[in-house]
Order: C-alpha cells, then sequence, then structure tokens
C-alpha cells in the first residue's frame, strides 16, 4: 500500500518544474505555459492600470474642487428686503461668518460676492465669474494661493484683480494689464439701466488645476465688488471650508444652527455628488469587466495543463506504480498551474506598477503619435490623466488573479491524479 508523503515535498516540485521547462517537441506544453504566463501579466497589469487611473483620477478631481472651491456655501433664504423685494442678500454676513468659523472642524467662513459679467481686452472678449472676496480669505484657498503655477504676487490683490490661466489666455493679457469688467446691471438712470464698465489691472494669474475653474473665474477685493454690483453692505453668501470635507453629515446640522433660521446650506458633494456616484459606478463596471479578462486569461492554465496530463500520461502511470500516492500527483500539477499563476501575477504588478508611475511620459507619448488631442480637458475637467498606486488596489489584483489561477488549475490535476496507472500503461 503506498504511503502518503508530506505535502509539498522536494521531489513533487522537482517533478514540477521538470514539466514546467517541457520542450516544444514533447507536446507544445511550454507553448502553452508561455501564452498563460503572457496573459495572465497583461490581464493583472491591466487591473491595475485601471484601479490606479481610477484612483488618480478621483482624487485629482475632488481635490481640485475642495482646494478652490467652497467646501459648504452658506445662503440666505428667500426673504423681503427693506425695498419690499425678494432677495436672498445677508445684510450680516460678517456676524454670520464669526458664528460658523466657532463650529468645531469648520477652518474657514469667508463672505463672498458672486456675479456673472463680460471680460474685455481689446477686440477679445469671455465670459467670466467674479468672485468677490477678502485677501486673507483667499490667500486660504490652496489651489489659488499655491497653484500648479502662477505669475505675479497675491498681496497685491487689493491693487487689481486675480484672474484664471484660461481668462487670461482667452484675452490674451498679462500680469500689468487692465482688463475692462463690464456688468449689464449697471447704474440706473432715467433712460434705464446702463451697463457698468470699470477697468482693473490684473496682478495675479492662476493655474488652479481644474479647466472650468481656470477658464472662468476672476477674483475681486471684497469691497470693491460690492460697489461694483451696488451690493454694499451685503453679501451673497458665505463660503465655509472644513477640515474634513470627506466628513460632511456630522457638521451641517452644527453649522446651520450657528447661521439661524434664516440660512440654507449647499455642499460640495451637493454640486459634484452625481458625477462621483456615476464615477463609482463606472469603476465597479470596470473591475468586474477586467475581472473577466483574468478569468479568460487564467482559463489558459487548463488548457496547458490538460495538454500536458495528456502527453504525461505514461509518466503519471510509472509514477503510481512507483508508490506515487494520487495526492503527490494532484499536487505536483497544481504546482505547474499554479506557478504559471504566480509568476504571471507578480509580472502584471512590475509591469502594472511601472505604467502607472510613468503614466505621464507615457501618455505624453500616445498623444504626440495620436497628433494631440487625446485629452480634452474641457471635458475632462483637469489636465492631465492621474494615476495613483494603491496599496489595497494592488493586493485585491493581487489576490483575484492568484485565486482564480489556484481555482482553475484543481480540476486538471484531479483528472491527473485519478488515471489509473494499469490503463495509462496498456499501449505502452
Amino acid at each position: 500500500m503506498a504511503k502518503s508523503t508530506a505535502p509539498f515535498s522536494r521531489f513533487e516540485w522537482i517533478i514540477a518544474w521538470r514539466y514546467l521547462r517541457a520542450r516544444r517537441a514533447e507536446g507544445g506544453v511550454s507553448v502553452m505555459t508561455w501564452i498563460s504566463l503572457v496573459g495572465i501579466t497583461l490581464a493583472v497589469a491591466a487591473l491595475i492600470i485601471t484601479l490606479a487611473v481610477r484612483t488618480g483620477f478621483r482624487e485629482e478631481f475632488v481635490d481640485t474642487i475642495l482646494g478652490a472651491n467652497a467646501h459648504v456655501t452658506v445662503y440666505s433664504r428667500l426673504h423681503i428686503d427693506e425695498n419690499g423685494q425678494p432677495s436672498r442678500a445677508i445684510t450680516e454676513y460678517d456676524a454670520w461668518a464669526e458664528r460658523i468659523a466657532q463650529v468645531p472642524g469648520v477652518t474657514r467662513a469667508a463672505p463672498l460676492i458672486k456675479g456673472q459679467v463680460m471680460a474685455n481686452k481689446a477686440a477679445q472678449n469671455t465670459g467670466v465669474q467674479i468672485f468677490g472676496i477678502r485677501l486673507a480669505d483667499l490667500l486660504s484657498l490652496p489651489r489659488i494661493a499655491d497653484p500648479e503655477a502662477s505669475l505675479g504676487i497675491l498681496d497685491n490683490f487689493g491693487q487689481g484683480i486675480a484672474i484664471g490661466s484660461g481668462v487670461a489666455r482667452e484675452l490674451g493679457v498679462s500680469v500689468g494689464d487692465k482688463v475692462k469688467i463690464i456688468s449689464p446691471n449697471g447704474v440706473k438712470t432715467a433712460f434705464g439701466t446702463t451697463p457698468r464698465v470699470n477697468a482693473y489691472e490684473v496682478v495675479y494669474i492662476f493655474t488652479a488645476g481644474r479647466w472650468d475653474i481656470d477658464q472662468t473665474r476672476v477674483y475681486m477685493p471684497f469691497d470693491e465688488a460690492q460697489r461694483f454690483f451696488n451690493k454694499e453692505g451685503t453679501a451673497d453668501e458665505i463660503e465655509v471650508m472644513v477640515s474634513e470635507p470627506e466628513q460632511l453629515n456630522r457638521i451641517i446640522g452644527p453649522i446651520m444652527q450657528a447661521a439661524g433660521d434664516n440660512a440654507a446650506v449647499w455642499t460640495w458633494r451637493d454640486s459634484a455628488g452625481a458625477f462621483l456616484r456615476a464615477l463609482d459606478m463606472e469603476d465597479n463596471v470596470m473591475f468586474v469587466i477586467l475581472s473577466v479578462l483574468v478569468l479568460i486569461a487564467s482559463m489558459n492554465i487548463i488548457s496547458g495543463l490538460v495538454m500536458l496530463v495528456k502527453n504525461k500520461g505514461r509518466d503519471i502511470g510509472i509514477l503510481r506504480t512507483m508508490g506515487l500516492t494520487e495526492g503527490s500527483v494532484l499536487r505536483v500539477f497544481f504546482l505547474v498551474g499554479a506557478s504559471t499563476g504566480l509568476v504571471g501575477t507578480a509580472a502584471g504588478v512590475v509591469l502594472g506598477v511601472l505604467f502607472a508611475v510613468y503614466i505621464d511620459p507615457i501618455f505624453a507619448l500616445v498623444d504626440y503619435l495620436a497628433g494631440g488631442g487625446v485629452w480634452d480637458p474641457s471635458v475632462r475637467g483637469i489636465y492631465q490623466l492621474p494615476a495613483k498606486v494603491e496599496l489595497a488596489d494592488v493586493g485585491s489584483a493581487v489576490a483575484l488573479s492568484l485565486t482564480l489561477s489556484f481555482i482553475v488549475t484543481i480540476f486538471p490535476a484531479r483528472r491527473a491524479a485519478r488515471m489509473n496507472p494499469v490503463e495509462a500503461l496498456r499501449y505502452e
């Protein structure tokens, strides 16, 4: 009676290694092994690259939102002003901001003036959004005070305006040039309302890293914005920044209580939440699709092992008659298939991580070969394709690949183990 041996003994590894190095003349097993190896490598690399791009894109998208926009915007509910007109203007804006700033978790609360106007320089015109803000509050915006690129000095903000690089490009202006700001809601006269036109010196040009911000945003001193839009003594909203913008639910209530009964709020998740939810759904679908690719690549292991079992039937019969147990035969062929999956997974991890790390030059090459225009920031919102490798993403890709490789290996390995040695040697 055959004696059982310790699982994965040295001789089992030796036999498995011998079969892995089988020559093409012995049935083409080596070719099938290479096909399985390359397939798993590419599938795992594609999965890691997709997960890295997904993580990087979401992080960059959210960072550009949080770095130049309010995490929470506090408005006034619609009310009737002293002139009997419906209004949302905040008259006690400094008191509101002071109370909101005292809420635990709030890092800044600043009154803002907002308005849609036309910017003009010579024959060039473009629509822009004015943000009337104080210098101290502007300096606390990371993507504006410390942008990807800038021209001029933000400390001179009180002497002019700060504009996005897209606005500067559309108008063809630089630091020191003057830009006309034109508002259709200007001075009321006996002949009607005449547009208000003021010229301001450009003292600062920023690139926040988000296309729609750089293309439309202009910052103006708060007091000057009040005068320009005929909003003396009022503010349109309170811009609130918090320490943990991803955890807003617990702080919304205290902010509303601090602002008062007439306050209403709008968060960054309200404005970008639909896009982020769609992005998450797309990420899940892509993960499932690429998981199927990993499964298909792993199925090649079955083809290779089936051919190997068929070609090595005589060897299996001899080994069984020499005393090799069914368990040992199963482990030998399991090691053959699992080794292919393990090496392919490791190679896929290296390839995927390297691609994600060097995605900028790779993408630049692709853009060059395609003649440019592969990445449209006006559609994507950001200027480049980001990628960030997370240990959890790599771990999920590795776990998926190894699990599938090990599972598909078991079936042909069991077939080899249950082969009758008498039948295997009958025609030899």
